[in-house]
């Protein structure tokens, strides 16, 4: 399996952890775009820091 498989895998597996997490909460569909929406915030800064971290070294 090449790396971007593995990658793949991983986000996947990331997502439905997260999404299962949401959806076992019982929210309001308001509160679940909100709270989904911060995930994704959260894990885009997370990549900024990591590929500008890659750039630096």
């Amino acid at each position: 399996m090449s790396d971007m498989g593995i990658t793949a895998a991983w986000a996947i597996g990331a997502l439905v952890l997260v999404g299962s997490s949401l959806i076992a909460r019982r929210l309001p569909m308001k509160d679940w775009v909100k709270m989904a929406l911060a995930w994704a915030a959260i894990i885009g800064l997370v990549f900024l820091v990591i590929r500008t971290w890659q750039a630096v070294t």
